[in-house]
């Protein structure tokens, strides 16, 4: 049966949208190639009628349009320049630091663990920690009303 909430918002078609999402930035990532072209190669794949591909669209445009500023957001809480990050744990900060900052509509604990459970999913064996750890620390920053609040 398929859950919606009352806003209307299906999360597990956002979940699908959010990994489509990483297969897309870490995609564009590695060619370089227009990110038109990129979405429009993942818009015609079957498996995104299962996928909010609002949500996606928004998230992969987001990414590319903000790039420069989610890595000088994220460079403060990495150990490493964003080009030494792994290409998979790159693109799942990118795409969280992008909701953390520009979509206060999520909460930050669904961002942190959508991101966690997709770095396991495709990333490296320990990766799901390191990017935990960032986005720990970004959104008590970021978001820090919102995390003291859930910390009552």
């Amino acid at each position: 049966m398929k859950q919606q909430r009352s806003d209307g918002i299906d999360p597990a078609a956002r979940s699908r949208a959010r990994r489509r999402a990483l297969q897309a930035v870490y995609a564009w990532q590695m060619s370089d190639s227009p990110i038109e072209r990129v979405i429009e190669q993942f818009r015609n794949e079957q498996d995104m009628e299962i996928a909010d591909l609002v949500y996606f669209e928004a998230l992969v445009r987001g990414v590319c349009e903000h790039r420069d500023d989610l890595d000088v957001a994220l460079s403060v809480f990495i150990d490493r320049t964003i080009a030494q990050v792994d290409p998979i744990e790159r693109a799942v900060l990118r795409i969280a630091a992008y909701e953390l900052k520009f979509r206060p509509d999520v909460p930050y604990r669904v961002v942190i663990n959508e991101a966690i459970e997709t770095t396991k999913r495709f990333g490296a064996d320990q990766g799901h920690t390191y990017v935990n750890g960032v986005l720990d620390r970004a959104a008590a920053d970021w978001r820090a009303l919102e995390v003291q609040a859930s910390r009552r």
